[in-house]
């Protein structure tokens, strides 16, 4: 769900700003590290390609976190599962003392995008799910990145913890949400994530927050030509919400966007729709504005079931708050990511690159710029996506970077992301991930006053009075809700 540009504006960035295309030299301790991990790359790359072969949906990923929390046991972590009331979710610890530095792992798929690893639409017929935002790659990533600086503390003594947070079902359930809320971040001093994307790039930029709920219509049945005038329409009462919230859209502010999804309309024409259901997202950069504007789309609700004579419950099934940018955290990572330079294609890969823009306007984009890094900016204002990770950036100073695990130009969500991610193009975007993320904890470790910096930052924007409230109050996971 977290694809932070569109690719117009990365081609935007790449050719009007200019573009970093030689690593930054890294020291002696960092060249052990990058080279720890690519002497693990297969191992990695085979434990997302087991991810991405199962595809699991949100909250139904067994199997997935299976693979990840194995691996960090093997590693000599501690995890513990099923938490937050989320039986697929972890936390991975290992060391102790300050500063408690988190990585954050998704490993949801999205249903009805099975594809195969190739340069051309093929579904694969043994799934109906396909990782098209990458989370077997993100999971897996992080595992990598965890495990390092875990070596490195364990060598060299360090104080330090390190945590890597299992978050299930990003995809819509929000899992991240149900964590924060269970207070699972509040020791934490710093998290450092990343995301699948079809460039390199860090920055300090903020996201949509978002509030998703499903509004059921009862109404009566009735014969819809013998008798309709005992019925009452349910599809109606939908319909005439949809019509009054498309009219409210001039009377929001710009940055809002609102979409819906009718659901259910009915079983049969000639039966008076007793039942109808569609489901609704309203983003905005602000999350307190945005609750106004969600308070406004349940009045149309209300309204429309008033005039249909229908009943209308609403279930609120999710709500993240935009990202809270933290720039210290950023510029490390964007320093990092420059000594660890982007993702280089044999010619194979170059050749499987080249086959599948063809397949989807790219720009001026070339395979070639998966090797460059995108100018760092700072944006306050969200951009087009959503995240989970916004609620986590409220509680604990976060920052986040993209790796181009898609051949450039990609969208996310797209069957194009799944083929790439299959691909050792998507084990190389991930490991540049892995290198930086690896590289950013260790700088914090030896130079707390980062965090400290981070901190002082964080509390600054937020504000010294600002305390977390959940936008899904109190209600529990939707452990069920890629299955009703």
């Amino acid at each position: 769900m977290y694809n932070k540009r569109s690719f117009y504006l990365a081609a935007l960035l790449f050719f009007a700003f200019g573009i970093n295309l030689q690593a930054q030299k890294a020291s002696a301790e960092e060249q052990q590290i990058l080279q720890g991990l690519d002497d693990k790359m297969e191992e990695y790359a085979g434990m997302a390609k087991a991810i991405w072969d199962v595809s699991e949906l949100g909250f139904l990923e067994d199997k997935s976190t299976a693979i990840l929390q194995n691996k960090l046991k093997e590693a000599g972590f501690k995890v513990e599962s099923g938490l937050a009331g989320m039986p697929t979710s972890f936390v991975g610890s290992w060391g102790s003392g300050k500063p408690v530095i988190g990585l954050l792992a998704e490993f949801d798929a999205l249903p009805g995008m099975s594809q195969a690893a190739v340069p051309y639409k093929e579904a694969r017929p043994e799934v109906n799910a396909g990782h098209a935002c990458g989370h077997h790659l993100f999971g897996a990533g992080s595992v990598a990145a965890a495990i390092a600086i875990k070596e490195w503390l364990e060598k060299t003594g360090a104080s330090g913890t390190v945590r890597l947070y299992g978050t299930p079902a990003e995809e819509g359930g929000g899992g991240k949400v149900y964590m924060v809320r269970e207070g699972l971040f509040d020791d934490v001093d710093a998290v450092l994530t990343w995301h699948p994307s079809q460039m390199n790039e860090s920055s300090a930029e903020s996201s949509l927050a978002v509030v998703g709920a499903r509004f059921r219509f009862y109404g009566i049945a009735s014969h819809a030509a013998a008798s309709p005038w005992n019925g009452r329409s349910a599809l109606d009462g939908v319909e005439a919400m949809n019509n009054m919230v498309n009219m409210m859209r001039e009377h929001v502010p710009a940055e809002t966007r609102i979409h819906y999804a009718i659901f259910r309309g009915g079983e049969a024409p000639n039966v008076v729709p007793a039942y109808a259901e569609s489901s609704y997202y309203v983003r905005h950069p602000n999350a307190a504005t945005l609750k106004d504007i969600f308070a406004r789309v349940v009045k149309a609700a209300e309204g429309a079931a008033l005039g249909t004579g229908t009943k209308m419950e609403y279930e609120l099934e999710m709500g993240y708050y935009e990202v809270l940018p933290n720039e210290p955290l950023s510029e490390l990572m964007y320093d990092k990511l420059k000594k660890v330079g982007g993702v280089k294609y044999t010619p194979e890969e170059r050749a499987f690159a080249t086959e599948i823009m063809k397949t989807y306007d790219h720009g001026k984009m070339t395979p070639e710029t998966a090797m460059e890094i995108a100018p760092y900016t700072v944006n306050y204002v969200g951009t087009f996506a959503s995240s989970d990770v916004g609620d986590i950036s409220w509680v604990t100073p976060t920052a986040s970077l993209g790796a181009a695990t898609w051949v450039p130009g990609t969208s996310a969500h797209s069957w194009q992301a799944v083929a790439a991610g299959g691909t050792s193009i998507g084990a190389k975007g991930m490991m540049v991930a892995a290198k930086t993320i690896a590289l950013s904890a260790v700088e914090i470790y030896k130079n707390p006053s980062i965090a400290d910096q981070a901190m002082k930052k964080f509390k600054s924007l937020t504000g010294e009075d600002f305390k977390y409230e959940s936008l899904v109050g109190d209600r529990k996971p939707p452990l069920d809700y890629r299955t009703n």
